[in-house]
């Protein structure tokens, strides 16, 4: 009910009641003796106008039904009080007479029928709000802190609400066998199983929005021997920045408990070299280059170009960035192919970028597996192209995205990035700019991997193919990768090889189950299927070789790598031969190169 419309409703029911309470306290004085008389008439309208000014002023039409407490009462008391008291007053000066008995009956009946009024129309909305739970998933609220209970007034308050929570769950024993917002505790997170079936629960909210990734995935676990649907609420930190609300009630998703906690960035450091500085950043419309982008335009740099091959992932993170950082950074978008050699050289002569961040690459290893050719001109002749198109500008910081599965390559995808990875170093050796390369695994939904491709299964109704039961994959999300590559930028120094710290290797068995669970259904609804390891798969990606491992962490996630002396004459003679090698002996070639056939190892 709109304001307007509940000033009136209740100007009219007591305007009624007002009159109903005058002629009722006069009949019940004088039963045989119905006339209504002038001085009745005068006290009618004076105590209905009396009533609703008080009621203004006193703010009684603004007080919530469903809210409705002493402090409503005392309202109502005060407004009729002082409305019988102002028609004492009338009635003693103009009518020489004060009607004792009927003000006191008057008062009672008044009090009476406004307190009642409230109450029935409260009964209703309750009545109301029972049968409308009816419908409501009982909900079980994990965590009865200050947000749990913000949740749980929440929900109560609203009418529109889904959910009807009926208890918490909290590992603080002081909580234990309380009553908080009228729910019990009913212990901790070991009892959530056990409270799931014996209060018919069918919701689930997590609402601790501190919690460490390792204490979500054990909250998650007792969770997953229920068949409630989980949720969660916001992180803490996106509470803190104010882009959510606390209510902003959402389903638990893979990236909650394969990503890690928050990573502690040197801000300082990073300002130095992005603020007031151009950057220039290749594939900037994927989704390794776009976030990459977000996290640069954080530090205020005085230009960003954005190139990339597809003109709309170009153009919808220009839209992006526009909108969200307005006219403080001037957007500059280049739609170039790194392998057209003249077309880079032009970009970097006509914006001479301070740093590059290198993102541009072919990464889906059974594709590259089938056309070696294009991985070896995308992945290797274009990182070359702007490898040196940067030295020939003087940019001061090259960066390179490149990926664990350089190590000991057994793909074509993860050989060509190895070689790029030996030409940027052996470049930074006779070149003013600091070359780097950083390395890192599989990224939570980026394009091509396979989290995208799992939840299409299952929407199809499965089954979610793997192909091995062993096979394990470190994971971080894209936020956390590409503010870490940035990290590792502030810290070059040139030729190395930053390695990022990922945390522990997921089952990918594991991680299908979990998105199965997640989506709402059951390993025997969406079954699991193992087919054979596709061409350059390996069962586990190692992040340096033997070789590489050196004992410097210069931050607590970025560890460095050994710099390899190489010998790349294989690799120019492999450049001028593309058109006539085939593509077997190239993915042979490829893979001589990249495991060190032709390399010796610097000491």
């Amino acid at each position: 009910m709109s304001i307007q419309k509940r000033y009136i409703f209740y100007i009219l029911l007591d305007s009624f009641i007002v009159i109903t309470t005058i002629f009722l306290s006069n009949f019940i004085l004088l039963p045989r003796n119905p006339i209504i008389t002038l001085p009745l008439l005068i006290s009618a309208v004076t105590l209905i106008i009396t009533h609703h000014i008080l009621s203004y002023i006193f703010k009684l039409y603004k007080s919530s039904l469903e809210y409705a407490s002493i402090r409503e009462m005392i309202i109502i008391l005060k407004t009729v009080t002082f409305s019988i008291l102002v028609l004492s007053f009338v009635q003693f000066y103009f009518l020489q007479d004060i009607y004792l008995r009927t003000l006191t009956i008057t008062w009672m009946s008044h009090i009476l029928l406004i307190g009642g009024s409230r109450f029935l129309r409260r009964c209703y909305m309750e009545r109301y709000k029972n049968i409308h739970k009816l419908k409501m998933k009982r909900t079980l609220v994990v965590g009865a802190g200050s947000a749990g209970t913000m949740v749980v007034r929440q929900l109560k308050q609203s009418h529109d609400a889904l959910l009807c929570p009926v208890a918490f769950i909290d590992d603080d024993v002081r909580k234990h066998d309380l009553d908080i917002l009228g729910l019990p505790v009913l212990g901790g997170i070991k009892q959530i199983k056990d409270a799931v079936e014996t209060l018919y629960i069918e919701n689930i909210i997590i609402s601790i929005p501190s919690l460490s990734k390792k204490e979500l995935n054990n909250i998650f676990h007792e969770c997953k021997k229920t068949k409630a649907q989980t949720q969660i609420i916001p992180k803490l930190e996106d509470l803190m920045l104010g882009k959510v609300s606390v209510n902003e009630i959402r389903n638990v998703e893979v990236e909650d408990l394969l990503g890690r906690d928050p990573v502690e960035l040197d801000t300082h450091s990073i300002k130095n070299y992005l603020s007031n500085k151009i950057v220039l950043v290749t594939g900037a419309g994927g989704s390794i280059g776009s976030e990459i982008c977000r996290q640069i335009s954080m530090f205020n740099p005085s230009k960003l170009i954005l190139l990339g091959h597809g003109e709309n992932s170009i153009y919808s993170i220009e839209m992006e960035l526009q909108s969200t950082f307005k006219n403080n950074i001037e957007f500059i978008t280049e739609i170039a192919d790194i392998q057209d050699r003249d077309k880079i050289f032009q970009v970097m002569r006509n914006f001479t970028p301070d740093v590059v961040f290198h993102a541009a690459a072919h990464k889906h290893v059974p594709l590259m597996e089938r056309n070696p050719e294009e991985a070896f001109k995308n992945n290797v002749i274009g990182t070359k192209n702007v490898a040196e198109a940067a030295d020939a500008a003087d940019v001061k910081t090259f960066v390179m995205i490149s990926t664990d599965k350089a190590v000991n390559p057994t793909s074509v995808m993860g050989s060509t990035k190895k070689i790029a990875e030996l030409v940027i170093q052996n470049l930074d050796k006779s070149s003013q700019t600091r070359f780097v390369a950083v390395r890192f695994g599989n990224v939570l939904g980026s394009r091509g991997s396979v989290i995208p491709l799992f939840k299409e299964q299952i929407k199809n109704g499965g089954p979610v193919t793997i192909t091995h039961p062993e096979m394990q994959r470190y994971f971080m999300t894209i936020p956390e990768a590409s503010r870490l590559v940035l990290q590792a930028g502030a810290f070059a120094k040139g030729g190395e090889v930053f390695v990022l710290d990922m945390g522990n290797p997921v089952k990918i068995v594991d991680l299908a189950k979990n998105l199965i669970r997640l989506s709402g259904f059951t390993e025997e609804e969406i079954p699991i299927e193992f087919t054979e390891m596709r061409p350059g798969e390996k069962l586990m990606e190692e992040l340096l070789n033997k070789d590489e491992v050196i004992d410097i962490q210069i931050h607590p996630k970025i560890h460095v790598g050994k710099s390899i002396e190489s010998n790349l004459d294989e690799v120019w003679r492999l450049i001028i031969e593309l058109p006539k090698i085939d593509s077997s002996l190239l993915r042979n070639k490829l893979l001589n190169i990249a495991n060190g056939s032709n390399q010796t190892i610097k000491v």
